[in-house]
């Protein structure tokens, strides 16, 4: 088979090569990939950003993919050849709380992931695809769609009446704008471009801020809320929007710290957060269940993932730049014929 192999560190030492097709042992499950979108985690790990939490050599990158069963190993009777699958990120966390255990393997980092045209996963780990969305919008979720769900809802249960706001135009950001409207949520979302804001409008959200015209965009937020502050933000950016973020939201109100775009460190005003009871809750993706129950979510309210641009299994160099740049509005995907 085909497989995207970084030989080394770096996005340059990516290479197009062909290596042995795998064979699904006892209680796993062969598939074929037809498509894999990209996530910022992944350019990270690229650049060896987990340490010695990664390979740095001979991996496999991308960790969301989804695509057709071709055989099945002993055991398994969940799956038939013929089935359209999504690859949960973390293969061992099917539900419930995390623990090391359940966080131990995570796919296009500890092991190979699915930059490839065939891959064995565990039985357990794969979804079933809903039959509108195709091989590209499923292979959006199981990253950016489960942290987004596992934000919003799984954690924050944010329904009719209350308000969120979300950050940029990536991924997770537009997953929860659409989570949110589609609970019945009034949504706030940030951007610096002007293009952008208008398609987030489109998308549904009610109210727009420009960041950069707005330094200030906290205490913005909080008078859009009806000066009582956000029930919930969905931090993607980081050391440069956390003291923003904690003047949006609402005394008792959640900041669930998903991303570190624009730094991993960032100063705490620790007396705001205690007096304003403010929850700081970090949100590591998700298990399986939580993958289902986004996926059913978006076929039940008929709505589509966000695709920016999808790219051939050979450029997928070229689709991190665009990842890389920033300029994209929504997923980055890749196509595996």
């Amino acid at each position: 088979m085909k497989a995207m192999v970084m030989e080394s560190l770096g996005s340059a030492n990516l290479r197009l090569k062909e290596v042995p097709d795998p064979k699904p042992g006892p209680g796993q499950v062969l598939v074929r990939l037809r498509a894999a979108s990209l996530n910022f985690r992944d350019l990270l790990a690229l650049e060896g950003g987990y340490g010695s939490r990664q390979k740095s050599a001979h991996l496999i990158p991308l960790s969301d993919g989804a695509g057709e069963v071709v055989e099945v190993g002993a055991g398994v009777r969940a799956w038939k050849a013929g089935d359209r699958v999504v690859g949960c990120f973390f293969p061992d966390w099917l539900s419930g709380p995390p623990n090391e255990a359940m966080m131990a393997r995570d796919l296009g980092g500890m092991e190979d992931g699915v930059a490839c045209e065939l891959r064995v996963f565990r039985a357990e780990g794969l979804v079933a695809m809903p039959k509108s969305l195709s091989f590209v919008e499923a292979a959006a979720f199981p990253c950016a769609g489960v942290t987004a769900w596992n934000a919003v809802r799984a954690d924050a249960g944010i329904g009719p009446g209350q308000v969120v706001l979300t950050q940029g135009c990536g991924g997770v950001a537009l997953f929860a704008l659409q989570i949110a409207r589609a609970a019945g949520a009034h949504v706030i979302a940030l951007s610096s471009s002007e293009q952008k804001m208008a398609r987030l409008r489109q998308l549904g959200a009610q109210d727009t801020l420009n960041y950069k015209e707005d330094p200030d965009w906290g205490k913005t937020a909080r008078k859009l809320a009806g000066q009582r502050g956000v029930d919930l933000v969905v931090e993607t950016g980081g050391a440069q929007t956390l003291k923003q973020s904690i003047r949006a939201t609402r005394m008792g109100g959640t900041i669930a710290m998903i991303g570190m775009v624009s730094g991993p460190t960032a100063e705490l005003n620790l007396p705001l957060v205690a007096m304003s009871s403010l929850r700081i809750h970090g949100v590591a993706v998700g298990h399986r269940d939580h993958l289902a129950q986004s996926l059913a979510a978006f076929e039940t309210n008929g709505i589509k993932p966000v695709i920016d641009s999808t790219y051939p299994l050979e450029a997928l160099a070229e689709a991190v730049a665009q990842v890389k740049s920033g300029k994209q509005f929504g997923k980055v995907c890749i196509e595996i014929a």
